[in-house]
């Protein structure tokens, strides 16, 4: 274990003032920092290809987040203030059940898709307000849900139904 004096690189004899913090800290800092810095892009939240093919024949594409551990899937969306259109977060339960949903601590509006074991979408919640603790069943037992923003179910003709192109789905 390293203590302060083996980071201390004072010349032998040189007087330490009250409150000085040993010079070598300083160098350890710098390190941990440079650590922190490169290592800061592999603990950012990866993003994987989805695709909604719609009944009528149009091909939507999106970026999702892949919430797979309770943890990831408890965070969700939370405080989060915008996400990019073509973004979204998909919640992996594991196993078919029934499951709810609400929109604590979540700002954004958004639109929840339940999805079947198959990748078919049994039910929309469109348009979810934001902050709210009522939940939001998914009617039937399901795999997944995808949420995306407020409006994209509409704005796109994505309906129930309609099929999601993701590896979660080919199991």
């Amino acid at each position: 274990m390293i203590g302060a004096a083996d980071c201390d690189d004072r010349p032998p004899g040189a007087r330490r003032m009250p409150g000085d913090a040993p010079v070598g800290w300083g160098r350890f800092l710098a390190a941990v920092g440079l650590l922190v810095a490169l290592l800061s892009p592999a603990l950012a939240q990866s993003f994987e290809p989805l695709s909604i093919l719609t009944r009528s024949g149009q091909q939507h594409s999106f970026q999702v987040e892949v919430a797979r551990n309770d943890a990831d899937r408890a965070q969700g969306l939370m405080y989060r203030r915008s996400m990019p259109a073509d973004r979204g977060m998909l919640f992996d339960f594991g196993r078919v059940e029934p499951v709810a949903m609400w929109m604590q601590n979540t700002y954004l509006p958004l639109d929840m898709l339940f999805v079947r074991a198959d990748g078919t979408i049994a039910r929309i919640a469109a348009n979810a307000e934001p902050l709210s603790t009522r939940t939001i069943p998914s009617g039937e037992p399901v795999l997944a849900v995808l949420e995306l923003n407020a409006g994209t179910a509409t704005r796109l003709g994505i309906k129930a139904g309609d099929r999601l192109d993701h590896p979660l789905f080919k199991r």
